[in-house]
């Protein structure tokens, strides 16, 4: 097999995670080189599924260097030559990264094996913080155990919250698009695809 082509948001943001990881590390100064960064493409943590369920999505990707965690959230033009600047991170968005960030800072890598440890000691905080239950069991709980003991495995310099960037990844063609408006506790970081595709597609070598 020669070439795989793709198109659209998906497409281009596999494609940047193997290509343009400089991007995104260069706009926080990190000198981590993209081979010593790990990626998680589109980890799910289950459907958004309201107050009642403990799930709370899918992001787009996960990007760990030596210092810091990016949840990345993708958006492009589709193509399209925008008129004006538009929020296009909603609530649900950034209610996912608040969570995965609550995570990140209350686990500790003595819970795991031993989740059941974990929601006793702080079930009842993440209850009171975002109003649905915590991860008690089953599939969202090995996706957790397994994602956060590899994060920050990595991060060796993971210290909190300061270490956690939330990202908006927009892919755009140039001057023909409009940059969206930066959204409350995200950094923008753009990349121009124009040059890179072919009749639309994107080549994923």
């Amino acid at each position: 097999m020669k070439k795989i082509f793709g198109y659209g948001e998906d497409a281009l943001t596999l494609w940047a995670l193997k290509h343009r990881i400089s991007d995104i590390l260069n706009k926080f100064k990190d000198k981590t080189t993209p081979s010593d960064c790990i990626v998680f493409y589109r980890p799910s943590f289950g459907r958004s599924g309201g107050k009642n369920s403990p799930e709370f999505g899918e992001f787009d990707a996960i990007l760990v260097s030596l210092k810091n965690i990016y949840l990345v959230e993708s958006k492009w033009d589709n193509l399209a030559a925008s008129k004006s600047e538009k929020n296009i991170i909603g609530p649900v968005q950034g209610f996912r990264h608040q969570i995965l960030s609550w995570y990140l800072t209350h686990w500790h890598r003595k819970y795991l094996k031993n989740w059941s440890k974990f929601v006793e000691y702080e079930g009842q905080n993440f209850k009171k913080t975002f109003n649905k239950p915590i991860a008690s069991n089953g599939l969202l709980v090995e996706n957790l155990e397994f994602t956060l003991e590899a994060l920050l495995e990595h991060c060796k310099k993971f210290s909190g919250k300061q270490r956690i960037k939330n990202i908006l990844l927009f892919f755009h063609k140039g001057r023909l698009s409009v940059r969206p408006i930066k959204p409350k506790d995200f950094t923008l970081v753009t990349i121009n695809y124009g040059k890179y595709i072919t009749g639309n597609f994107i080549a994923l070598e």
